[in-house]
């Protein structure tokens, strides 16, 4: 098909279609699972999570169908409403992966629309292979990322629901193997329903991850619209009013698009969040760990903590203690995930919880951190970060980091990424026994290997 190279709806669609499995490198299916696991991880943790039994109750008065399944408990509902849940699940204890570059959370809008839409379709007849499943999630990381990726703007609306939502159209029309066409009048379809406001974040609202769940439900309402033949907007992301005028500020550069799309597979690009708070926040417990690790510091010899951070970092979690703080605020909030780790020798979900909000000890040591910007001009970078701790004894300490844990650079190592899935297991509604997360990871292990990717869903089932 003849390609318009300068419009980046083109570059997706032709991107989309054209890919298939045998098109994957290694690499990147191998992260794929990767990152598959751990989003089964999170939000099996997730369904502890704040707001999730509310959210259920809630959507099962939506109405009924038994289309999709609400991971791990199993009731049944629409797959509109399944993918709501299942997107919230996965976001709601900030656990889930990142793509850095993109300042982006990109599975859980994509995972929370692609399952309900497969299990939908199985009850229509229609199969979904794991070879299918995984080059849909890989495309998927590509498009909603690269739409962070290509945008110098400073962060103004949430990119996980906002791009997020394409990314969970172009995986969806993977597996539904929708023409060109099709495609672009679901892209269309979605754009018309984006939304996500930052509000949420500067507040510590769990409507945070709700609008995750927002964008994956639009994703499943936007292909059906698609399919059912109603014509969306096509030129979405460059229009008069498209995508990067109104959610972007105008301002993107289309090189990265055209370099990268169908050449470097951004799943391979992801993140790993050790630690369940805000990716922004993680730069100081590495810097604490490298500390303890070389110099054995301890939290009662810190007199002080300064942190010089790029500007994007210092916006979104350079906040202030405050009284009565909720726990997606505190996990947002540097300063109290510092206190977090210097107290506890970790950062885990139990310390985001009930009176841990307003441990004494945490606070003690929240109240001795600052947070500083930098001059840094790429309004979207995350690093370098600089920690500078003085201690009580007088001593300076610092830390410079380029990449922090968990990041390409800095990787979890494989056994660090079961380690993690395990964790989450165990603090999910009814923890996983031994013999069940084995299982779903020899699933997804082999995952090319199966021709019914739904039953990576019922492996799932607690």
């Amino acid at each position: 098909m003849n390609v318009n190279r300068e419009n980046p709806v083109e570059l997706i669609v032709e991107h989309v279609v054209n890919t298939e499995y045998k098109n994957l490198p290694q690499t990147t299916v191998s992260k794929v699972k990767t990152f598959l696991l751990d989003t089964i991880g999170v939000a099996m943790a997730g369904t502890s999570g704040a707001g999730v039994e509310d959210l259920l109750e809630l959507a099962q008065s939506w109405g009924t169908s038994d289309e999709s399944s609400i991971w791990f408990t199993g009731e049944k509902l629409p797959a509109q409403s399944a993918a709501v849940v299942n997107a919230y699940q996965i976001h709601c204890m900030e656990f889930d992966c990142v793509h850095e570059g993109a300042v982006l959370h990109p599975m859980a809008t994509i995972m929370g629309a692609l399952m309900a839409w497969i299990e939908r379709e199985k009850s229509r007849g229609n199969k979904v292979s794991g070879e299918q499943f995984i080059t849909a999630l890989a495309l998927g990381v590509d498009v909603s990322t690269l739409l962070g990726v290509a945008t110098d703007s400073p962060l103004e609306f949430f990119r996980p629901a906002t791009a997020g939502g394409f990314g969970a159209v172009a995986s969806i029309a993977k597996v539904s193997s929708l023409d060109s066409t099709t495609l672009k009048n679901a892209l269309g379809a979605q754009y018309s329903q984006t939304s996500g406001t930052l509000q949420a974040h500067v507040e510590g609202s769990p409507m945070l991850g709700m609008q995750v769940g927002f964008n994956s439900r639009a994703a499943i309402v936007a292909c059906d619209l698609a399919k059912a033949g109603f014509r969306g907007p096509h030129d979405v992301l460059t229009g008069q009013y498209g995508y990067f005028r109104l959610f972007e500020n105008n301002s993107y550069q289309l090189e990265p698009f055209q370099e990268s799309l169908g050449k470097e597979w951004q799943v391979e690009a992801l993140s790993h969040k050790p630690f369940p708070s805000g990716r922004l926040t993680h730069g100081v417990v590495h810097a604490l760990m490298q500390l303890q690790k070389e110099h054995g510091v301890k939290a009662e010899d810190i007199k002080s903590i300064v942190c010089t951070v790029p500007p994007l970092v210092h916006r979104l979690v350079g906040r202030p203690i405050i009284e009565n703080m909720e726990a997606n605020y505190a996990k947002l909030c540097l300063r109290f995930v510092a206190g977090v780790f210097l107290e506890h020798g970790w950062v885990d979900i139990p310390h985001f919880l009930g009176d841990e909000l307003n441990n004494p000890g945490v606070l003690a040591i929240a109240d001795k951190v600052d947070v500083i910007e930098d001059n840094n001009p790429d309004l979207n970078a995350l690093n370098p970060q600089h920690i500078a701790v003085e201690l009580d004894s007088g001593k300076n300490l610092e830390v410079t980091l380029d990449s922090v844990y968990g990041d390409p650079l800095s990787p979890l190592t494989d056994d660090e990424n079961i380690e993690k899935f395990s964790r989450c297991c165990s603090k999910s509604k009814i923890p996983l026994t031994d013999k069940k997360q084995q299982d779903i990871i020899e699933m997804v292990n082999r995952l090319e290997e199966q021709n019914d990717v739904t039953a990576l869903i019922a492996t799932m089932a607690l």
